[in-house]
């Protein structure tokens, strides 16, 4: 079954209706005696359950005996068969967040996740028969997709170098998983997604203090590796500046301690300490 839009009669008229059944009554009564005017006032009584209103972005499922009847879905203030039971859906978007879930990623490593969902009400027929509780559904299901998102990507590419995507540096392609994700179980509930995104991504404690390090030490490598890089290209450009304007002349074991001592200023942690050669070049 599919989703009913029910048209109900305007609230204002019966309103004017039903007080005139009241006050009628009540009139005759007091005025006559007559007991038939007494009628009038619990037929007054009879219609007013079935007075109710609905805010933007509001809906009313009304259901009859067990029987569904339509959605109300304009926003005002509407008369139905008191004998309606009306069920409030709201129609608004909304924003869920999780809470973190520790869960393992591609490689194992333990990690904690969480998910900023951002959803509405599609199909109230849905929402209101297909599960028992709709907000409950979305809250489950939420948590469920962000452990399966986890275990398809590695946290980083520390222990698979060939991994393209992870869940840190594929952030557009991880989060437009998690949506299709959660638009394929959240379907059922005739919820739509609007927007799903991982709002949380960490190491889980145990070994955060581990990955760090190894986070650390990866940049010093990287680093050393530049310095390196640049010390060798000085080097070369200092050697061939001296062959070319001829200030000294070297043999190659006087260039391999030039290189040498190049090297080690260039590339070392701490400031070179000068030392004054006060004999010749050669002592």
């Amino acid at each position: 079954m599919i989703e009913q839009e029910y048209k109900p009669v305007s609230g204002y008229l019966i309103l004017v209706i039903d007080l005139l059944l009241f006050f009628t009554g009540t009139w005759g009564l007091i005025a006559t005696g007559i007991p038939f005017m007494g009628l009038l006032i619990l037929t007054a009584f009879f219609l007013m359950p079935g007075f109710f209103f609905i805010y933007p972005n509001g809906s009313r499922v009304l259901t009859l005996f067990g029987a569904y009847k339509g959605t109300v879905k304009e926003h005002g203030f509407f008369w139905v068969n008191p004998f309606f039971i009306k069920k409030s859906i709201s129609l608004r978007a909304r924003n869920f967040d999780s809470d973190r879930v520790k869960v393992n990623d591609n490689v194992g490593n333990p990690i904690l996740i969480g998910v900023i969902l951002v959803w509405r009400v599609s199909d109230t027929f849905k929402a209101a028969f297909e599960v028992d509780d709709y907000e409950s559904f979305v809250r489950v299901q939420s948590d469920a997709a962000v452990r399966k998102l986890a275990g398809m990507y590695p946290y980083d590419n520390f222990d698979d170098n060939k991994a393209e995507i992870t869940l840190r540096s594929g952030v557009e392609e991880v989060n437009h998983n998690l949506e299709e994700e959660l638009r394929n179980r959240l379907e059922i509930a005739g919820i739509n997604v609007i927007e799903a995104r991982i709002g949380y991504l960490a190491y889980a404690s145990e070994i955060a203090g581990a990955m760090l390090r190894r986070q650390q030490a990866t940049a010093i490598v990287a680093a050393r590796k530049k310095i390196v890089e640049g010390a060798v290209g000085m080097v070369e450009m200092a050697l061939e500046a001296l062959s070319k304007k001829e200030i000294i002349e070297m043999d190659e074991e006087r260039k391999a301690a030039m290189v040498s001592n190049l090297m080690v200023v260039l590339c070392g942690d701490r400031d070179p300490q000068p030392v004054v050669n006060t004999g010749t070049l050669h002592h």
